[in-house]
């Protein structure tokens, strides 16, 4: 079990590598600036302030910025109304998402918030 587990982390993290390198190849393809790049790549870590009023909206918070959920749906929605601005702030997001990824860091578990769908942080 213990070997399967870790075949499932390592594959979960590959796929988070896979995220980011895709996700900043497109956005160099793009022509983007990487200014802004550097400035929002950290902004979806803003989701732990509510930690400091309930560590459980915080949790939901965290994991709600954490899925790639709301990042696709941003740039497909972009790319449908030919906004760039929005594939632009989709693309930082998911490299974000895909850099967490790739070090281990997933979706918290509301029991323990050290533990993510990856592993123990």
């Amino acid at each position: 079990m213990k070997n399967e587990s870790k075949s499932v982390s390592n594959m979960l993290r590959l796929e988070g590598i896979v995220i980011l390198s895709a996700s900043v190849a497109l956005y160099a393809y793009a022509d983007y600036g990487w200014l802004m790049f550097a400035i929002l790549f950290f902004a979806p870590d803003l989701a732990l302030i509510p930690y400091a009023v309930n560590r459980g909206v915080g949790i939901a918070v965290y994991n709600v910025m954490h899925t790639l959920t709301l990042p696709l749906l941003l740039g497909i929605v972009a790319l449908l109304l030919g906004w760039p601005v929005g594939v632009q702030l989709a693309l930082i997001w998911l490299a974000h998402i895909g850099m967490d990824r790739a070090v281990g860091y997933g979706l918290k578990y509301s029991d323990q918030r050290h533990d993510t769908h990856l592993s123990r942080v």
